[in-house]
């Protein structure tokens, strides 16, 4: 059996988790009182960006970092519950065109205030300059080529369109 060589980093996918629910446990409780989840929240916002054209699901998918089928089912829900309107596109009945109504927009900026003071909040307990710099790092991050061998979230969720 090999010799197991301890590890010289610490676990930073596992932190990155551990930063992700840091920073929710402040959203979460805005977002719970207005019945969304974290996922749903991010489906507006993204769609709060693009108030005017909307946007073509696989491409919501991979700017709300949902998958394709957790995503049919939650814009289903939203849809029941009036915060987002789905359209086939003209061009191609397979695809549908995604916006948010009116009340779905008048949600996230209501929430947007609440959302906006809480990154305030950050800058002021990290300092501007580190909160810009951590952006930095993780947009590099992010940046980094993929492993060959490993398809990346964009490649998954192509695969389920």
């Amino acid at each position: 059996m090999p010799r197991a060589i301890p590890f010289a980093h610490r676990n930073l996918p596992l932190l990155l988790l551990k930063a992700r629910e840091a920073l929710m446990q402040h959203r979460r409780p805005a977002l719970r009182a207005h019945g969304l989840s974290d996922q749903q929240w991010r489906v507006l916002r993204v769609l709060r960006e693009h108030a005017d054209d909307g946007l073509e699901t696989g491409l919501l998918a991979e700017r709300a970092y949902i998958l394709g089928p957790s995503l049919t089912g939650m814009l289903a829900r939203m849809e029941r519950d009036g915060l987002v309107t789905r359209q086939r596109s003209a061009e191609d009945a397979r695809r549908s065109l995604v916006r948010a109504t009116r009340q779905g927009r008048a949600l996230a900026d209501e929430l947007s205030a609440s959302i906006e003071a809480q990154y305030e909040d950050l800058a002021g307990h990290l300092g501007r300059a580190r909160l810009t710099q951590l952006y930095g790092l993780l947009d590099e991050l992010i940046a980094l080529p993929p492993h060959e061998d490993v398809p990346t979230q964009s490649e998954e969720l192509e695969s389920v369109r």
